[in-house]
């Protein structure tokens, strides 16, 4: 046993092929090109089948890892992606933007010593075999109960509970306010590092098991809670995301050529703005773009810039390569791609010239100092270090709060004091009866498979408030 477990792990972790740098930094094909069936099945090898699967407990929705990745080493791909669908409704989306490294693989053991395993390109791997080569058979479902659910919003923790329920027996209408489907799933992720139609793929297997969607359906303005009760709907689930831009409040803000992330990659992304003129969205085109913050958003707002044509493209972070929250594999991709990183430095103020329109930005070198609230060490200025950053586009990207279009319109759901919804952690339950909350709009900002993990503890208790009234 022991010498079968060495000869695993001398085997090297098997890296992701992808599109080189110099020719994906100005196309929006996607980045990592996926594993081939002799790599997938080299990498699941490495495996170690611990008796004490701890990279089990570090997946928000838990999955069965060791026996998806033991059927890939097998070779039977339709029952890998038959586990993994027991718990995980969006598979193909897991397995390109979870950030795996802090979560299942980051619990592994061959990381003790080398590189964990590479769940989540296995995981890829397993979803996109079978939405190609695959049967499309669909998981059993439990006999119909006659039950009602109304899901307000189509994001990760949304679509988590549709699947979820659906399974249980449930009716499931999910009511999206855009045209489209996905949530953040399509209007934040670029195609280049999420497709569309791998969103769509997975949204249609919900379909197919009889999720009913109901678009440019805006909750708390079309209809309210209250209504959707009148209508005969027994549970709603409100996943709504944390969709409210934030902005820096600083002098010159409101110039020609500055944008919210949000509407930044909204337009470019749902609105498909990137093949413009084939859709009709104008997108605002800078040559010399400077991107605030340092989280995932920001590095996708600096790379579709460069996609679109951007000369020079510079990320401005006020704290240190340490601190930055983005993925260590997103800004290793943007850094192939050109984008020049100005840490330790904070906006002061924005210039302009007689039109209104964005000439530069003022800004001031810092250093970090004592630890805040948050943990990480405190930005503090530097006395004298000011200057001018030439620029004619800035993309804020430094966080969104909660929209407050539907909270505020049922003050049976009560509020923190930043804008979101309480909830009772251990079920998703909000303070107004029969009414569950997840995701973005609980927490604020957050990953994907945080989301989908709230989804799959609502859903749980939804359940068993459908069935046995608690």
């Amino acid at each position: 046993m022991a010498e079968k477990q060495a000869k695993k792990e001398k085997i090297p972790r098997q890296p992701m092929p992808e599109q080189n740098p110099d020719e994906r930094r100005r196309n929006f094909d996607e980045v990592p090109l996926g594993y081939d069936e002799n790599t997938a099945v080299t990498e699941a090898g490495r495996c170690l089948d611990c008796k004490k699967p701890t990279c089990v407990s570090g997946c928000p929705v838990e999955i069965d890892i060791p026996a998806f990745v033991k059927a890939i080493a097998a070779g039977d791909y339709s029952g890998a992606i038959g586990k993994i669908r027991e718990k995980n409704s969006l598979p193909a989306v897991c397995g390109r933007v979870c950030p795996q490294e802090i979560q299942c693989e980051g619990e592994c053991v061959l990381g003790k010593k080398g590189d964990s395993l590479a769940i989540g390109h296995l995981e890829r791997f397993a979803a996109d075999w079978e939405r190609m080569h695959g049967t499309g058979k669909l998981p059993k479902k439990a006999p119909a109960t006659g039950r009602k659910v109304a899901v307000v919003g189509s994001g990760p923790s949304g679509l988590t509970v549709a699947g979820d329920l659906l399974l249980k027996g449930h009716d499931v209408t999910m009511m999206e306010a855009f045209h489209k489907p996905g949530g953040v799933l399509v209007y934040g992720i670029p195609e280049f590092r999420l497709p569309k139609d791998i969103v769509a793929a997975e949204i249609e297997f919900l379909e197919k098991l009889g999720l009913q969607i109901e678009l440019n359906t805006v909750v708390g303005r079309t209809v309210s809670l209250d209504e959707l009760f009148e209508q005969g709907y027994d549970a709603v689930f409100i996943g709504v995301g944390a969709g409210l831009p934030s902005f820096l409040n600083i002098e010159g803000e409101n110039l020609i050529g500055i944008y919210s992330a949000n509407e930044y990659l909204t337009r470019a992304n749902l609105m498909k703005g990137y093949r413009f003129p084939e859709y009709d969205t104008p997108m605002a085109l800078g040559k010399n773009v400077v991107v605030i913050g340092a989280g995932n958003v920001a590095m996708d707002s600096a790379r579709t810039a460069m996609r679109l044509g951007a000369d020079r493209v510079r990320i401005v972070y006020r704290r240190s390569r340490e601190e930055m929250p983005a993925r260590a594999e997103e800004i290793h991709h943007a850094e192939e791609e050109g984008i020049e990183f100005h840490l330790l430095t904070s906006p002061v103020r924005f210039i302009g010239d007689e039109n209104d329109r964005l000439t530069g930005m003022e800004v001031l070198q810092m250093e970090l100092g004592e630890p805040d609230e948050s943990g990480r060490r405190r930005p503090v200025p530097v006395e004298d270090s000011d200057y001018v950053m030439e620029c004619d586009m800035v993309i804020i990207a430094v966080g969104a709060s909660a929209n407050p279009l539907l909270t505020r319109t049922d003050p049976e759901i009560w509020l923190d004091r930043r804008g979101y919804i309480l909830i009772d952690p251990g079920t998703g339950k909000t303070t107004k009866k029969g009414v569950w909350a997840g995701g973005d709009i609980v927490t604020g900002q957050a990953t994907v498979i945080l989301a989908m993990g709230a989804g799959r503890i609502a859903s749980d208790s939804i359940h068993n408030y459908l069935s046995w009234g608690w």
